[in-house]
């Protein structure tokens, strides 16, 4: 690691984390190996990521594992689109943290 490195601000803070990925893979994920997946902008770094979700969560980081998804080719009819690329980022929380995004419904 480099010593200058820049810490990033608050305001890119709460900007970095787009949407926790709630799926079925993700939830076996979440259980198995005490991971969270979250959407993220594509040029976030794993710095940024992990001082967001400590910020955001009040949580400890152990890690945090980057991927870059490729969006797929589809056909409309007689055209082709394309769905946009999507960087997730595999957060390792510490033994003992845990992350809940249900919400209390009363």
């Amino acid at each position: 690691m480099s010593s200058n490195l820049k810490k990033p601000s608050p305001e890119r803070l709460y900007q970095v984390l787009l949407a926790p990925v709630v799926s079925e893979k993700a939830t076996f994920i979440a259980d198995k190996h005490e991971q969270v997946i979250f959407r993220v902008v594509p040029d976030a770094t794993k710095t940024e990521v992990k001082a967001a979700v400590e910020l955001l969560f009040k949580v400890e980081v152990d890690s945090i594992q980057m991927l870059n998804a490729k969006g797929k080719t589809k056909r409309f009819g007689r055209s082709m689109g394309r769905r946009n690329h999507v960087k997730k980022a595999f957060v390792n929380l510490k033994p003992g943290q845990e992350i809940n995004f249900q919400a209390e419904v009363k």
